[in-house]
């Protein structure tokens, strides 16, 4: 009788135990088992990283507090043959569970990639390669290739005017022929029947819109503007005259912070001076704003052939459709920067 109870208890124990392991390795799963995050909550798994690496990067990062229960979890769903390149988000107080499960589908977190204003297919890469893996060297290849930007009507002067601004939304880990086909095919889509008409209405093709308005764009932010801003510019180019546009001067410096245009600055001779050459610049000064691009698509028929910002400083201008007009509206705006001390 003495042993069976004996050897009952042993069971009981071992029962207890057992219980114990269970509720200890249940705990290790799903139990909080985030780091110090010295690198922050982001973890970045670059295509071609394997398991060694992924380890590495999670120890090294701060992500993972125990690494050993971390590492029977992933090893016992498979993790080693499934490492996904991407960009993870590792929340403070997720479990092993949590990270392993994310790691091991692949889910990762999208990246809303804004573009703004840009000015350079320099501005273009580095903004690319910052928020993507996608590789810069061969992003600037591919801006430069001429028979791949002949596809979108473009080439190497022109192939900023197919980066429109907006949000676009992107994988991380995303290439670079991926990252260009994406904005590139928004273009095509931007430039339907209906703006490709309005553009020829103007003697004008979707590139050399998209030109007109970036000088349109650097030119002001007041929308209502806009349309009549283009009108001049399209006026001055129906009549051959040069542009004398102050922003292809600031371009072809390389000096966006310019305020006011000097003689010596006119005589640069960079074919986006448009004091010096005339016609429309090479390619667009910057990415101009979709309201930009209507302006000029939706440009009334006018006279205008000047405008001047208005002595106010409000942002408008003032149109002239004479020489003498705009010699009063420049003395006027000449008067009110001097009366400020801008020079």
């Amino acid at each position: 009788m003495a042993a069976k109870k004996k050897k009952s208890n042993k069971l009981r124990i071992t029962g207890i135990i057992l219980l114990i392991v269970v509720l200890l390795a249940i705990y290790k799963v799903f139990a909080p088992n985030t780091g110090t995050f010295t690198q922050g909550e982001y973890l970045y798994v670059h295509t071609g990283s394997d398991y060694d690496k992924l380890k590495s990067d999670l120890r090294e990062g701060g992500f993972v507090s125990d690494m050993l229960s971390f590492e029977l979890l992933a090893r016992s769903v498979k993790l080693p043959e499934h490492v996904h390149p991407g960009k993870y988000k590792i929340s403070g107080g997720m479990s092993n569970f949590g990270m392993v499960r994310m790691l091991r589908s692949g889910k990762q977190v999208q990246v809303n990639l804004i573009i703004n204003k840009l000015r350079t297919k320099n501005d273009f890469i580095h903004l690319i390669s910052t928020n993507l893996e996608a590789d810069s060297n061969a992003l600037r290849e591919m801006l430069n290739d001429r028979v791949l930007l002949a596809k979108y009507n473009l080439d190497t002067n022109t192939v900023m005017c197919a980066v429109i601004p907006n949000t676009y939304f992107f994988k991380w880990n995303t290439s670079a022929d991926k990252v260009f086909k994406k904005i590139a095919d928004n273009y095509v889509r931007f430039w339907d029947d209906a703006h490709k008409q309005a553009a020829r209405t103007h003697g004008l093709t979707p590139a050399k819109a998209v030109i007109l308005a970036s000088v349109v764009d650097e030119e002001t932010n007041i929308n209502a503007d806009k349309p009549n801003i283009a009108s001049v510019y399209l006026n001055r180019l129906d009549k051959g005259m040069k542009l004398q546009a102050d922003p292809t001067v600031k371009y072809a410096v390389g000096d966006f912070t310019i305020q006011r245009i000097t003689g010596p600055m006119l005589q640069n001779s960079s074919p986006y001076n448009t004091y010096m050459y005339t016609g429309l610049p090479p390619g667009p000064i910057c990415t101009p704003a979709v309201s930009s691009v209507e302006a000029v698509l939706q440009a009334p028929n006018t006279t205008y052939l000047y405008f001047c910002a208005k002595e106010d400083f409000s942002g408008y201008s003032n149109f002239a459709s004479t020489y003498d007009e705009q010699l009063k509206n420049a003395h006027a705006y000449q008067k009110a920067l001097d009366a400020r001390g801008i020079h």
